[in-house]
């Protein structure tokens, strides 16, 4: 969690109060409102712009289509900011996407972070 901060009791960009247990990332980008025909490399491709992207994924549903959003995350937190501040409310392929800084529970990171630790574990045993 090194680039990522604990915010509680506060509201995100919407209005809505969060949840104690919500980390807002610093470098991971929330982008929704996309175009359906959108996938990680055009998401990549527009974003890269600001700096270096990590990773750009769209989220598909089983069927293989787009669910109409994904994540970004950027290298540095200056190169998110700036990607969040020029990106939020533009049109991509003739929509208007929304881009925020994603938020996670507490509680996600955690078992993510757990079955990483597994993996590894896993992984170092074959070897």
């Amino acid at each position: 969690m090194t680039d990522d901060q604990a915010l509680t009791g506060l509201q995100s960009g919407n209005g809505q109060t969060l949840p104690e247990d919500t980390i807002i990332s610093t470098t991971k980008l929330f982008v929704g409102g996309l175009d359906r025909n959108i996938r990680g490399r055009e998401l990549n491709d527009e974003f890269s712009k600001f700096g270096t992207v990590k990773f750009a994924r769209v989220k598909l549903r089983e069927d293989g289509k787009s669910k109409g959003f994904g994540f970004v995350e950027f290298e540095n937190p200056e190169d998110a900011t700036k990607a969040q501040a020029e990106m939020n409310d533009k049109e991509l392929n003739g929509r208007v996407i929304k881009v925020d800084f994603a938020r996670e529970s507490l509680e996600r990171i955690k078992a993510r972070e757990e079955k990483a630790a597994l993996e590894a574990q896993s992984a170092t045993a074959e070897e």
